[in-house]
């Protein structure tokens, strides 16, 4: 079982890059190719983990062997018991799993989900104390889409605060190394438009400004945030170079061999 946990951070904010495999591969034959591409990358100067779908998960938790963990893309904030359809984390725990992905736009509603969206409540305050509570880590997706982008950076912080209100007890209780942040502007997930470095950092600076108020400034210079959206290996290095952004939540690219180099770049552009 895959126990290890991510380094203390000490000196600097350590790259952080997370494959969301999402829905994907439709056959099971095609797992040992994605898992072998995770193991292929080098995790010495960046931290990896991968989000399986959900009836992957318990195929391929203990496959990795270059420390890479494991996230499943959701969790139930009940335990075990009589909750069909659910992933209990109390079970993650139990098969050694130490982080888990909420509140992915595709979550919220955003594939068009006909049943009522997962609030910004359910999933910061009330998802990512019960797995806080219960020893795991959290990967907290935020962002917003087209139409807020489009009315510019006040907007934008709008929504992502929003998204981010009701966990900051528990940034405060639990602290930066529980904690990872990804940014994903819903309008460039999936579509090959990825938001320019400029608009990433300035996105991220004002994230980060954000918690240094709600939280503390120690919290806000420790957590790292991530970038999701359409990030690959062509855009990997620009975007790692930003000060502020400190790893990549990868959808497609991550079903391909190029996940390794979009490691290598980040890792490079961090050292």
């Amino acid at each position: 079982i895959e126990t290890r946990r991510f380094p203390r951070l000490t000196m600097g904010r350590r790259p952080i890059v997370g494959g969301n495999w999402k829905c994907n591969p439709a056959e099971i034959s095609k797992l040992d190719g994605l898992v072998a591409n995770i193991n292929a990358c080098d995790t010495s100067g960046c931290d990896v983990y991968v989000c399986p779908s959900p009836l992957h998960v318990g195929l391929v938790y203990n496959k990795f062997t270059n420390g890479a963990c494991v996230a499943p893309q959701n969790c139930n904030f009940k335990g075990c018991g009589a909750y069909t359809g659910e992933m209990a984390v109390d079970q993650m725990v139990d098969m050694g799993m130490k982080w888990c992905l909420i509140g992915h736009s595709e979550r919220r509603g955003e594939f068009g989900l006909p049943t009522p969206a997962e609030s910004s409540k359910l999933i910061a305050d009330t998802k990512m104390g019960y797995l806080l509570k219960a020893g795991m880590k959290v990967i907290l997706a935020i962002g917003e889409p087209l139409p807020i982008r489009e009315k510019g950076i006040d907007a934008v912080m709008e929504v992502c605060k929003e998204n981010l209100a009701p966990g900051i007890p528990h940034m405060k209780e639990y602290g930066a190394e529980k904690i990872v942040i990804a940014y994903e502007p819903v309008w460039s997930i999936g579509t090959g438009v990825t938001a320019s470095p400029e608009q990433a950092q300035e996105t991220h600076k004002a994230i980060r400004a954000y918690l240094a108020e709600a939280v503390s400034e120690e919290f806000a210079a420790a957590v790292r945030i991530q970038y999701g959206g359409s990030a690959n290996a062509k855009n990997a290095a620009a975007l790692g170079a930003c000060p502020d952004v400190d790893g990549f939540l990868v959808g497609g690219a991550s079903l391909k061999p190029e996940i390794k180099d979009i490691v290598d770049l980040l890792a490079a552009a961090k050292a």
